[in-house]
């Protein structure tokens, strides 16, 4: 894969680190982590070197981003860092669901970055399901983006931020805290804790009960 395939996220950079401090609290002790709309990959290729006895599961939809974060992979040679797999949250299987999928070890975590808010409602849904299918009890639901809370946004910048969203398309948008806790309680996904994150972002952590 040419490194021309290679695409930048500028918010990685800022996150990547605080991301990593709440992973390593949260997830469980080892098994895979499956990521959900991978992007350019810039997060996998970070996180999961320093995720040791986890393997790493990258994914996305677009095509784009798959040759990106293949790309990234190429050239950092991450060893516990599975090639990029075609998954969109909103069908009712994955293919990591598959018995033929080469897992290395079960899948304990699924983690989400900078999704729901650039994606219809119905991918928020869909990630739900897939969790609560996929993810044995006690596994971990590890999500970041920014929220409002009580239906009021936390900040100026997120509330602009939201604005540009719905006139890029109207199913966008920065989604209610608790209307995600709901929509993940509905499919066994306990509300665990909040961390605050840079940029007025949240880490959202859910349990499979």
């Amino acid at each position: 894969m040419a490194n021309n395939a290679k695409q930048y996220a500028p918010a990685t950079q800022r996150n990547r680190e605080a991301i990593l401090e709440v992973l390593q609290q949260v997830i469980p002790a080892n098994g895979t982590i499956l990521e959900i709309a991978s992007g350019t990959g810039e997060h996998a290729v970070f996180l999961a070197p320093r995720l040791p006895g986890h393997s790493w599961v990258p994914s996305d939809p677009n095509p784009l981003s798959r040759d990106s974060i293949a790309a990234w992979l190429n050239e950092l040679a991450c060893e516990n860092v599975h090639p990029p797999v075609d998954i969109d949250a909103c069908l009712p299987v994955w293919v990591v669901e598959e018995d033929t999928f080469p897992l290395s070890a079960p899948i304990t975590a699924i983690v989400n970055i900078n999704m729901i808010h650039i994606s219809p409602w119905d991918a928020c849904l869909g990630l739900m399901a897939g969790a609560n299918r996929i993810l044995p009890s006690g596994g971990i639901l590890y999500m970041y983006g920014p929220y409002k809370q009580n239906g009021n946004h936390t900040a100026p910048s997120n509330e602009a931020f939201d604005t540009s969203l719905k006139m890029q398309n109207p199913e966008w948008g920065v989604r209610d805290l608790e209307e995600v806790i709901q929509a993940a309680a509905a499919q066994n996904l306990g509300f665990v804790k909040t961390f605050q994150m840079p940029a007025n972002n949240l880490s959202v952590v859910f349990q499979h009960i």
